[in-house]
């Protein structure tokens, strides 16, 4: 019995990488924490990435068992994603999240849309869901995407963590850009994400 895949490890790891784009979610984390101060942002970072963690831990450990139970199917999950994700960009394209109570905005931005379903979204989940499947039972297979999952989070801190110094560059009148750049790209996302759904309930997904 192997105790660790490395094959499973390396695909899971990439793709999990490309899927939840830690360099891409820097934009996004700025233009809603950007203004707040270091501690503030080290702490949203923080319980974003571990609300992720959490999400995608659970969809790994009894994802299928959850999907099958309530008679979700994953464009299911990616069309609620999709819509979600829509409601957060037009809040960051007309401004409107920036009005919030420090206290709700602080909540938002660690469980919605950094935590979920920003980086543990449609495509993560359903990614791992398949890992899970490809493992067919393996305990090294199963050490293996625990792993990936742990080192995509980690480099998400690591990303979000240290993103002060792009402010120290850009300042506040770059934060309200990414603002509105942001929120343009999480549009689009959430376009696709809704495209994707459509077509998944077309093909019978």
């Amino acid at each position: 019995m192997r105790l660790f895949d490395p094959t499973l490890f390396t695909e899971a790891t990439i793709t999990l990488f490309v899927i939840m784009d830690p360099p891409g979610t820097i934009p996004v984390f700025l233009s809603l924490v950007g203004r707040k101060s270091r501690a503030s942002r080290i702490r949203a970072a923080r319980q974003g990435v571990l609300v992720s963690l959490a999400v995608i831990t659970l969809f790994a450990v009894a994802g299928e068992a959850i999907l099958a139970y309530l008679g979700i199917g994953i464009p299911a999950l990616q069309g609620a994603g999709g819509l979600l994700l829509l409601l957060i960009a037009l809040d960051l394209l007309t401004g409107k999240g920036n009005a919030e109570p420090e206290a709700v905005e602080n909540v938002n931005v660690a469980l919605v849309p950094l935590g979920t379903p920003l980086l543990a979204g449609p495509g993560a989940i359903a990614a791992t869901i398949v890992y899970v499947r490809q493992a067919h039972g393996q305990f090294g297979s199963y050490v293996a995407l625990a792993a990936a999952i742990l080192v995509v989070h980690l480099v998400l801190f690591v990303f979000l963590r240290y993103s002060g110094a792009v402010i120290r560059v850009i300042r506040e009148s770059g934060i309200l850009l990414m603002a509105k750049i942001a929120g343009l790209l999480l549009a689009a996302i959430a376009v696709q994400l809704v495209a994707n759904s459509v077509r998944g309930f077309v093909s019978g997904g």
